[in-house]
């Protein structure tokens, strides 16, 4: 396949713009797709605005001679949702808007579409099992994750009916420079020097870098075998709590803090305090297996974790100052 041209959902966001930069530098002509308001800094993009990723929204004019869809855009996991019905409004824009693009693709004549789904299809925690892999089983828990699934299904119902090549691509927790949330959170407290109870967490989570999840998606974008399959990525080092704070001090130059509390402890703590769901993320479990990535597609992450950490360490230490 030498798909030369590209439509890019979210190209506005933490993944989008990072993918939208690949992609220009290796010489794709590609259309950005932002929400009405939103900007597209690099200048070598066209720019094609939309109102909402509803399946109201019209995109023939955008998607005309464009060879390959890459769907970055979705309505994303928040901590403290206050929609009535959380799960009607991710279907809205994840499952129904969704579909809508993939239809209108069809109609315009794109070649590939892929999908940046999550890893939450598969679900949220391997505390008491082995690592997730690309063809278990699905079983997501929280209304993002059903809504993300019941799109992948869609799509790939779509893909068997009509010849529009689908590629699904489940990523971990994305990290790099411009991270937010949980991780920046936790590189500002490292940088900051301050100690933390979290000494003795001795689990195992996958992560995947910027880089690399972009790298993944570049390559998707053009490999023969990636066609109806679901992938998912990582930086193929699982890493513990403990041991990701200190590869965070080094990557920032500060000293570990870490203090040996044990994880019981941590637990009943964040439990009287309605913590619950931080003390899991803090302390459990959730690794990918990225065997069939990396042999179908002969591929590896280009990025290891500790430059990963020391890239984004940069940045945030820049932005501080």
């Amino acid at each position: 396949m030498t798909a030369g041209t590209v439509f890019l959902t979210g190209a506005s966001g933490f993944v989008g713009q990072a993918l939208l930069r690949r992609l220009l530098d290796d010489g794709v002509a590609v259309t950005a797709a932002v929400r009405d308001g939103g900007t597209v800094t690099d200048p070598r993009a066209d720019r094609f605005v939309f109102a909402s990723l509803t399946d109201d929204s019209d995109w023939q004019a955008g998607l005309a001679g464009r060879e390959v869809l890459i769907h970055a855009a979705a309505r994303v996991h928040v901590m403290n949702d206050r929609e009535a019905d959380p799960l009607a409004a991710f279907r809205r824009v994840n499952v129904d808007g969704t579909l809508a693009l993939a239809h209108a693709a069809v109609a315009a004549g794109v070649k590939r579409f892929i999908f940046i789904s999550s890893i939450k299809v598969n679900g949220e925690s391997t505390s008491n099992r082995g690592p997730y892999c690309a063809d278990d089983v699905p079983a997501p828990r929280d209304p993002y994750g059903i809504s993300k699934l019941e799109a992948e299904q869609a799509l790939l119902a779509l893909g068997r009916e009509s010849g529009l090549e689908i590629v699904i691509i489940r990523p971990v927790l994305v990290y790099g420079p411009g991270v937010k949330a949980n991780f920046r959170a936790m590189m500002r407290w490292v940088n900051r020097g301050l100690p933390l109870p979290l000494g003795l967490i001795d689990n195992r989570r996958s992560l995947v870098a910027l880089d690399n999840l972009v790298d993944l998606i570049a390559t998707c974008r053009l490999h023969p075998a990636a066609a109806g399959e679901v992938f998912l990525v990582s930086d193929g080092e699982d890493l513990s709590t403990s041991a990701l704070l200190r590869r965070m001090a080094a990557a920032l130059g500060k000293p570990s803090r870490l203090l040996p509390v044990p994880v019981a402890c941590l637990r009943l703590g964040a439990s009287l305090l309605g913590k619950r769901g931080v003390a899991e993320r803090l302390c459990g479990s959730l690794q990918v297996d990225i065997d069939k990535t990396l042999d179908l597609l002969d591929w590896t992450p280009p990025l290891a974790v500790d430059e990963a950490l020391k890239v984004t360490a940069r940045q945030l230490q820049d932005g501080s100052r």
